[in-house]
Formats: C-alpha cells, structure tokens, sequence
C-alpha cells in the first residue's frame, strides 16, 4: 500500500492528498468544505481498492483561488491539469452537494478522464444559500462558531447530531428521533456526522471558497447535463431539504443512462448516515470501481 501527499504548489496551488492503491477516485466536497470534509466523505473507500485523491475545492483552506479563472469550467479544466500532475490518466469521480456542478462539467468537458461518476445529493441547477435564524449564522459563519461546533461534538453529540441532521431536513418529532437513536448506535454512522459537523464553517480560510461558489451556483443555467457519456450514479435522500432531491430527478433525467438511488428518510447526509448506509456504499464502491 502506497500512500502519498502533494503540496499545493506541486498541485499549481491546489491542496491534495493522495492514498491507497486501486481504482483512482477524485473525491469533490460540498459547500463549504475542503479536503479534510473530503478525507470524511471517502473514509468509505479502503485504500488496498482504491488510490483517493481528495482535495481543497478553489478558495478553500489551501488551494488558492484564480479571480480570473474562478468559473465552474475553470475548476474542471483545474481536475484535469492536476491528474496530469498526478500522473493519473482516468478517475472515477465521487461528489457531494456543491461540488456536483464542478463534477458534471469535469465529466462534460474531459470525457476521456472520467471512469464512472457517483453524485449524491448533488446540485444540478441554480442554488442560492438559505436564511437561517442569528444562533445558527453564528455557529456556521463564524470562527467563534466553528469552535462552539467542535466543543458541542464532544460535550453533547445526541444534540449535535440531532441539530445538525434536521438542519438539512424535513425530518421532525419522532421520525427525527428515531433516525437521531440509529446514528447515535451506529459508531461509523455517528463518528460521520459529528466530524462533518466541525468542518462546514464559512469563516477563516473557508471564505473565499464560500463566496466563489455562491457567486458560481447562483448563477447556473445549462450544465450540459444530456453531454455526459460516462455511467452515472445519483444517490438523494428523499427528505433532504439542502439540496432538494428534484436536482437529482433533473440529472437522472438529462444524463443519459444515470441510475439514480432514493433512500426514504435520507437526510443531506444520506449516503453516509442512513440507515441502508451501509448497503448503499458498497453500490458505490462497485460503480467507482467500473472501467
């Protein structure tokens, strides 16, 4: 087993880590995130199958981002030059929410270096970020917040979980409840949340990012969807209220051949916190591995 990190200027400023050998995944975050959202999103891929490469998306943590060349076109075009740089001709794709739109374009413009895609819970058209009440702007955009977050996941990890999980869904009263007992039982499932918990802050090194990918998913129109030629899997938990699962309905529609997997009660979390988790990521791991 080989394991490997490139520094962001090897990267032409890109912050990306590289482990495992196998089948060469691109792991994409969400909004906000950045590679250590994207070390938890992959945890799912064991490194004797897979050689990951995670990252920071444009403006996020350490990769820099180009004012000039911030568009969703230019983070793809971004993915190939690093693969080049990583010596890695082909990858299966593995995106989350916000990072869906960069993944399709990635898909749509180097056809040639997409193996097979996995969106889950991905963004498929124009987004803009919701209201949220003054204590929850506090905890998610501030860095006073972020280190509230962190304090919370080890002192009350039922409230963590239950805030953080209703937060991105519909789910109340005692289907909240129930959902909130299975992730707290399941060690896997409730070591996701509470980690995932701690990274989705704005602040700090998390800004600009932010703000490029309110600037670029506020204004998507036409992602070429119908142009993508590699198998694609969408997975969407049917009582996400993040990104609504019609995102999902209009990419398995528009993408030729995409198989798409609704998993009832899932949350914005649902590929690594529902309760058919398990059984769903090994669905995953058999499309990343496709040649």
């Amino acid at each position: 087993m080989q394991s490997e990190t490139c520094p962001a200027d090897v990267a032409a400023g890109t912050e990306v880590a590289v482990r495992g050998d196998g089948a060469p995944v691109l792991v994409l975050h969400g909004t906000p995130g950045g590679i250590d959202g994207a070390g938890i999103m992959a945890r799912f891929l064991p490194s004797d199958s897979f050689r990951v490469v995670t990252l920071s998306r444009p403006g996020y943590l350490g990769t820099r981002l180009d004012r000039q060349h911030a568009s969703l076109d230019d983070e793809a075009d971004r993915y190939a030059a690093l693969l080049d740089r990583l010596g890695i001709e082909r990858v299966a794709v593995l995106a989350w929410s916000g990072g869906g739109p960069a993944a399709y374009r990635f898909a749509v413009r180097h056809p040639h270096r997409v193996r097979s895609l996995v969106v889950a819970a991905g963004l498929s058209g124009r987004w803009a970020p919701p209201h949220v009440a003054p204590l929850e702007l506090v905890i998610t955009h501030t860095a006073v917040g972020a280190a509230l977050a962190r304090a919370a996941a080890r002192i009350a990890p039922g409230a963590v979980i239950s805030v953080a999980e209703a937060g991105v869904s519909s789910l109340r009263g005692r289907a909240l409840r129930e959902h909130v007992r299975g992730v707290l039982a399941d060690p896997v499932r409730r070591t996701f949340v509470l980690d995932l918990a701690t990274t989705g802050n704005t602040s700090g090194r998390h800004r600009p990012g932010w703000d490029n990918d309110v600037r670029n998913l506020g204004a998507v129109d036409d992602l070429g969807l119908s142009g993508i030629r590699t198998p694609t899997l969408l997975v969407h938990g049917d009582a996400d209220t993040d990104v609504e699962p019609s995102h999902s309905a209009r990419a398995a529609a528009e993408v030729p051949d995409a198989e798409l997997l609704t998993l009832p009660g899932g949350t914005h979390f649902a590929l690594w916190a529902h309760r058919d988790a398990e059984a769903v990521q090994e669905r995953v791991r058999a499309h990343l591995r496709l040649s």
